[in-house]
């Protein structure tokens, strides 16, 4: 039986509230103004739409027929098809989903908010951010011009993910044909699979695939050039993950080549972790430690999607295999119900990819007793965040919680799709996984026993 966690004797464990920073280094605590979403991170950011444009959420709804949250969670979640979403055609599909960024990026105008003679058009430039007349478009044009090129990248992106969805995008794969150590960003990533990348990104330009996406969508076809990067853009959205998990693996110094295999534990999964998740999503991680002995990645979290609860073997793992599975659950649970009863073993390393514990204090108080269990049992431990700001509060919030930072810094696996502010469109667009924090154990001397 695992000991139980530990209680300190150095002083009482302190009381953290979430803090968000504002450039370059002061931090504030963030107001708390929603009550809806509980633990759930996903729930968080539906709901706080409305906080920057109020009545996006039930526009978002409406244009893709949900009549609740809940209806729309059942889709995401996996428990129904996404023919829930009741589209007839594809053109009506791909109309409805733009419908849902249809608002004023300077005035939060709705569609409903305006008069029969106004309605809201898109910058010709980017076609993502949309105005309800010229005087709010000139207005809004010193900040819009900020980032007017790379939202041009996010409309793209928005599209051909589309190609992911359906499976007709299909990632390169196979063993490395370098040494794994030279592979130590995505420019070597890239050289080492350029010949690959080269094929496969030249087959699907010409497949029956593109041209059925971009007649269905209502607008020019982007040059080939563009096509590819944004390709390219979505293949390290896809990667960045596993190939996260490797730099955890070899910065936390995880033997992989242990006899049983090892195990990683992402905690804090959701459905972006878990919804239309493919068994060979991973195996990129394999090919990162060529012989390895097998990986057991288990997701866990309380929006884990239906699809992807596997039950969870305890047979041994096969040498060269990786095998996904996931549980509904807050982790400090699942360790009480799993991991303390001897029906899983031990974790060689937990990842949470965007926490987002300083967000809320909805959030704070769901992730604490988490963070603080992976620091008294001493579990190797990564987290991603999107931005320098969120690293900044992140830090500050397991400093406070006498948490042993060991490594902090730019992720070299960060995806590099722009990522868009669904309800402010001219914030800096964001990356996923852009900025790591590794961690073990207590910066407490008193706890660094034995």
């Amino acid at each position: 039986m695992a000991p139980r966690l530990r209680r300190r004797r150095h002083k009482k464990s302190p009381t953290v509230a979430p803090v968000v920073v504002i450039p370059p280094t002061v931090v504030t605590p963030l107001p708390l103004t929603l009550s809806k979403p509980g633990p759930s991170i996903d729930a968080h950011g539906f709901f706080s739409l409305d906080s920057n444009v109020p009545g996006l959420s039930q526009l978002i709804l409406q244009k893709l027929n949900m009549k609740s949250y809940e209806e729309y969670k059942l889709v995401i979640d996996g428990g129904i098809p996404v023919s829930g979403f009741g589209f007839q055609c594809p053109q009506e599909m791909f109309q409805r989903m733009e419908d849902t960024f249809r608002f004023c990026a300077h005035c939060r105008a709705l569609p409903s908010d305006l008069s029969d003679s106004k309605v809201l058009r898109h910058c010709k430039r980017c076609r993502n951010v949309y105005y309800c007349g010229p005087e709010c478009q000139r207005s809004d044009w010193p900040v819009h011009r900020k980032v007017c090129q790379e939202l041009r990248l996010v409309a793209v992106d928005r599209l051909m993910e589309w190609l992911v969805v359906t499976g007709d995008f299909v990632l390169p794969s196979g063993p490395w044909p370098w040494p794994a150590e030279v592979v130590q960003d995505w420019n070597t990533w890239f050289s080492m699979r350029e010949l690959q990348i080269d094929a496969t990104l030249n087959a699907i330009l010409g497949s029956h695939a593109m041209t059925s996406l971009w007649a269905s969508v209502g607008r020019p076809r982007p040059d080939p050039d563009d096509l590819k990067g944004s390709l390219r853009r979505l293949l390290t959205d896809v990667l960045s993950r596993p190939l996260t998990l490797g730099l955890g693996f070899r910065v936390l110094g995880i033997d992989v080549w242990k006899t049983g295999g090892s195990a990683v534990h992402v905690i804090g999964a959701s459905h972006v972790e878990t919804f239309l998740t493919r068994s060979g999503d991973y195996d990129e991680l394999g090919y990162m430690f060529s012989g390895h002995l097998g990986l057991h990645v288990i997701m866990v979290g309380v929006d884990v999607s239906a699809d992807f609860l596997h039950s969870t073997s305890s047979s041994p793992l096969e040498p060269g295999t990786i095998q996904l599975s996931g549980h509904r659950s807050l982790y400090h649970d699942f360790w009480e119900e799993q991991i303390e009863t001897g029906k899983i073993a031990y974790p060689d390393m937990v990842v949470a990819f965007h926490p987002g514990f300083h967000a809320s204090l909805n959030l704070m108080e769901a992730w604490l007793p988490t963070l603080l269990l992976l620091r008294d049992y001493k579990i190797p431990t990564l987290i991603t965040v999107y931005s320098h700001q969120e690293l900044t509060a992140s830090l500050q919030i397991l400093v406070k919680l006498d948490i042993h930072v060991i490594a902090y810094g730019a992720n070299p696996f960060t995806s590099l799709k722009p990522e868009q502010v669904y309800s402010n469109p001219n914030k800096q667009p964001v990356y996923c996984s852009a900025y790591y924090i590794m961690f073990l154990g207590s910066s407490c001397p008193l706890d660094r026993d034995n």
